[in-house]
């Protein structure tokens, strides 16, 4: 049930951050979180209107009722009307529901490839570029931190960055294992092997985010190699950070520079701690809720990408796409996909509401 006091609150917190904003009193980093608030909260403000007009029109045609002449038009009316309340209820409700930190962040995402030798590796190769070309299509940028390819095309481990607000909203779902069952091109027999590839992805961490002290890091330089550009091999300027306390190493060598591959590697770092204390968090704090998506648990086996029947099937949400193509190419079909893994997080989290 929608509480209208807190509906009549938002409206009235939107009117003051409204007032604030333009009155010049705040800048920076207040304004800066003001701002960000607002956005928040007039992606909700129009659901809010339509069901107090909704409510009221109710209202106005169970009166209408009681004037013979108006009735039959105030019965029309009343059946429509509350015939659309529930939907505009169900959509508040999730728009309401606890949003995430993070997830209007960009993305740090991790492929490595698993069971299968070369075959893994070719299908960690083809899930860098179904993200690729999914990134592009959103109009996000893509930045690869650091790659092993290798000599077929694929890569052993790829890290790489997805530039974009709301990138985290729409990319978390993929962590996990994902499997490909499928006829490699070097078996001669033409039987179906099955290989696997794991994905994690973590939000970008700001500096705000994650206070990392001096004395908890080692940072090593060395000669980077393999693929990278000109400057490779000539250079003592690949970096890799140890960081003491949890015993987590980041390397970076594919930018041009020394300074630019720190930078780098100390945001992946920072990344990768900020989801450590989100996980942390979110284990401590939700334990009675068991969510099917989005559970960082990246040993658990999400996805399966099988070519002879041309399907994609999410174990999480039960949903099979006969799509592959298109989902490999980061289409439509992956749009889908992770749309319907949203909805299922949703509606979980409205069955677990007090």
């Amino acid at each position: 049930m929608i509480i209208e006091s807190k509906l009549r609150d938002i409206q009235q917190r939107a009117s003051e951050i409204e007032s604030k904003m333009n009155s010049g009193e705040v800048s920076g980093d207040e304004l800066t979180k003001l701002s960000k608030e607002y956005s928040r909260i007039s992606e909700i403000l129009p659901l809010i209107s339509e069901y107090f007009q909704t409510v009221q029109g109710i209202n106005d045609a169970t009166e209408m009722q009681h004037d013979p002449e108006l009735k039959s038009i105030a019965t029309e009316q009343l059946i429509d009307l509350k015939g659309k309340l529930p939907e505009i209820e169900k959509q508040l409700q999730i728009a309401l529901l606890p949003r995430d930190d993070a997830d209007d962040n960009s993305v740090i995402m991790e492929i490595r490839a698993g069971v299968g030798g070369e075959e893994s590796a070719l299908f960690a190769g083809d899930l860098f570029n179904q993200y690729k070309s999914y990134a592009l299509r959103q109009g996000w940028k893509i930045e690869i931190i650091e790659e092993n390819p290798t000599s077929l095309h694929g890569y052993k481990e790829i890290v790489f960055k997805i530039d974009g607000v709301g990138a985290y909203a729409r990319m978390k779902f993929e962590s996990g294992i994902h499997r490909v069952q499928r006829v490699p091109e070097t078996e001669a027999g033409g039987r179906i092997h099955t290989s696997a590839a794991s994905v994690a992805v973590m939000p970008e961490a700001k500096d705000i985010d994650v206070v990392i002290d001096d004395k908890d890091i080692r940072i090593d330089i060395f000669r980077a190699s393999g693929a990278g550009g000109q400057h490779v091999n000539k250079t003592d300027s690949a970096i890799r950070i140890t960081h003491f306390p949890t015993g987590i190493v980041v390397t970076c060598q594919n930018e041009r520079s020394q300074f630019q591959n720190k930078a780098t590697a100390m945001s992946v770092l920072r990344s990768k701690l900020y989801e450590k204390q989100r996980l942390e968090q979110m284990n401590s704090s939700n334990a009675s809720r068991r969510s099917m998506v989005g559970s960082g648990d990246r040993s658990e086996k999400i996805r399966t990408y099988n070519f002879p029947e041309q399907r994609v099937t999410d174990h999480r949400i039960k949903l099979t796409l006969y799509k592959l193509d298109d989902i490999l190419a980061g289409g439509e079909g992956l749009d889908e996909m992770i749309n319907a893994l949203i909805a299922a997080d949703q509606l979980e989290q409205l069955a677990n509401l007090d």
